[in-house]
């Protein structure tokens, strides 16, 4: 049933390889440092080379991010910023840009809205699924359900640590991509990243994934050239967020030309 429904994630990223090159995946926190921001710095994004964005939730208690992504939802969520209006982020930039947009949360905020209703408006914002840092699919038979019934993508974790059988469960639960944690730890922008990360990336190949992509230190051009060596896409969260900190969505756009000219294969 599931191998039926097409993918928006995978298109995208099969795009960039019929083109060559890696697909650079970018990240922002709604409402950071408001909606409309969020939205312009999303089209800014798609018009200079991400060709997937991640769109994350703010999150009171977050376990993954690093300082500068901490503190981009603490201030989103102190200006007023609700769950609903993550619709509303994603219908903005998919209304004005061709990007396959998927958003990043943690499933407490999920299930507190509502599993099937969260994924109906999703696919009615023209989002492309999830990405669920904290949900394991031994656990997400509701929303492993309610993807298949509004034709989402649902991505899955995968790190150093996860075991061969776990691998192999995530692999067959994934739709899109599987997201291959480079290190364990936090996020954050680092000035080398992990030798784990083609560890993970050629187990994910191995347990059958189509697609993996890699997340968590990538901060350079030459860090996307570097994992688009062995990684069907590369994942830039936190540098793009002290880019729009620092200054604003003309900052977002200059990264991401510099982080696109790594992208080429070879």
């Amino acid at each position: 049933m599931t191998t039926t429904i097409s993918s928006k994630a995978a298109a995208a990223i099969e795009k960039a390889r019929s083109e060559g090159r890696t697909a650079l995946i970018g990240y922002l926190p709604a409402g950071f440092p408001d909606v409309e921001t969020t939205i312009e710095a999303g089209i800014a994004m798609a018009e200079n080379g991400v060709d997937l964005i991640e769109i994350g939730i703010p999150y009171s208690d977050p376990v993954m991010d690093g300082r500068v992504i901490q503190e981009a939802t603490v201030e989103a969520l102190a200006n007023g910023f609700a769950v609903r209006q993550i619709f509303d982020v994603v219908a903005g930039i998919t209304s004005r840009a061709d990007v396959a947009v998927l958003v990043m949360t943690y499933w407490n905020p999920v299930m507190r809205f509502g599993v099937r209703e969260f994924a109906g408006r999703l696919a009615e914002a023209g989002g492309a699924g999830l990405i669920t840092p904290d949900l394991i699919p031994d656990e997400a038979a509701e929303w492993i359900a309610a993807s298949d019934e509004f034709g989402l993508d649902r991505v899955f974790l995968v790190a150093p640590s996860t075991s061969p059988e776990r691998m192999e469960m995530t692999v067959r639960a994934t739709r899109g991509f599987v997201y291959a944690v480079s290190i364990m730890g936090i996020t954050g922008a680092r000035a080398s990243v992990s030798s784990a990360a083609r560890e993970v990336v050629a187990a994910a190949h191995s347990a059958g994934a189509e697609r993996a992509c890699v997340g968590l230190g990538v901060s350079t051009a030459e860090h996307v050239r570097e994992i688009g060596a062995y990684a069907d896409g590369v994942i830039v969260g936190t540098a793009l967020v002290a880019a729009l900190r620092d200054g604003g969505v003309s900052a977002v756009t200059e990264l991401t030309k510099s982080l696109r000219s790594g992208s080429p294969k070879g």
